[in-house]
């Protein structure tokens, strides 16, 4: 629309030609806001279906969703761009990926619930390091959040005395296999070793193990696992191992014959990543929390899991640092 003023001929207006667009303030630009709307549209469309990235050049879908919930920030840089280029189509475009992003995550963000009448335990997982410089000060930290298990991972024959005389006033039972170890208040049965060693690892190699844990409110199947490493390289997200351990692990577990089971481990991937699918598709993530857990020094994504089947695992924090590379989390682990 253009508006006459001053009596300055056609179009004019204090001198200068003004054109009042839709979707614009006056004096913004086209094109900029154009690129925003639709660069919050790709943002949008990358939450939503994020699964559809395909992984078979460099594993790219496996990499995004290992910081999937970081793709959040592009909201409010998209919004200071909005802003600054005055464009009110790419401010309506943001509203899309702002619902995705709350959509997928925003429950994590909420209180926690309160229990109602449900029966459980609180269990604290964390890989401590195999570098640990103190094995008795994490020790008593875990112990001080009180929880009903402690399942730990990257334990040296040379810390491990360390662990089990801290732990043993209050964790009478415990097993370990390999570098992995579970402490409990209740007693232990059926321990054994879970096999999770993908193909191409040496031998000596043993990061999981399975245990029956007799509760006050009946038998759990609980599982300790450290699934191998991943990598960024050139080549891109190198996780075949982790994957093919985790296709193990999902096989345990949809063949485990007591109905609830609780998973602790460093999965070395977050809930999203693809490559745990054989593990979180028959397994109940937390409900509340983030919880992220790595690096120690500036956590950027939840690689330490806490897992349920028939149970629910109501929510999910860290605790203070250790001696590890790693943050311990303790979670609450409910059924009816």
């Amino acid at each position: 629309m253009l508006i006459l003023r001053d009596g300055s001929g056609p179009g004019r207006m204090g001198g200068a030609l003004t054109k009042r667009v839709g979707g614009r303030w006056p004096g913004a630009t086209a094109g900029p806001g154009w690129v925003l709307a639709a660069a919050a549209l790709l943002t949008a469309a990358v939450l939503t279906f994020h699964s559809a990235v395909p992984n078979a050049v460099g594993r790219l879908g496996s990499l995004l969703e290992a910081f999937l919930p970081w793709l959040g920030l592009a909201v409010p840089l998209l919004l200071v761009a909005a802003l600054v280029r005055r464009s009110a189509v790419a401010l309506v475009a943001l509203l899309l990926p702002a619902l995705a992003w709350l959509g997928q995550f925003g429950g994590l963000l909420l209180p926690t619930e309160a229990e109602q009448g449900g029966h459980g335990l609180t269990v604290v997982q964390h890989n401590v390091s195999d570098e640990n410089p103190d094995p008795a000060g994490t020790a008593a930290a875990l112990a001080g959040a009180a929880p009903d298990l402690i399942a730990l991972e990257e334990l040296t024959a040379s810390a491990l005395p360390a662990y089990a005389q801290a732990l043993a006033p209050r964790y009478p039972y415990h097993a370990v296999e390999g570098t992995v170890g579970l402490w409990s208040k209740y007693p232990l049965t059926v321990v054994r070793r879970l096999d999770i060693k993908p193909a191409g690892i040496g031998e000596g190699w043993s990061r999981g193990l399975r245990a029956g844990a007799t509760t006050p409110r009946g038998e759990i199947a609980v599982y300790v696992a450290h699934l191998p490493s991943v990598r960024i390289r050139p080549s891109g997200f190198a996780s075949q191992l982790r994957d093919e351990s985790a296709r193990l692990l999902g096989a345990a577990v949809a063949a485990e014959p007591v109905d609830r089971v609780v998973l602790l481990g460093d999965l070395n991937g977050t809930v999203d990543d693809r490559g745990l699918a054989p593990v979180t598709s028959r397994m109940e993530a937390p409900r509340r929390g983030f919880a992220l857990s790595w690096p120690a020094s500036f956590p950027v994504s939840r690689i330490d899991q806490v897992l349920a089947r028939s149970a629910a695992v109501a929510d999910i924090r860290t605790l203070p640092a250790t001696g590890s590379d790693h943050l311990p989390v303790v979670a609450r682990v409910t059924w009816h």
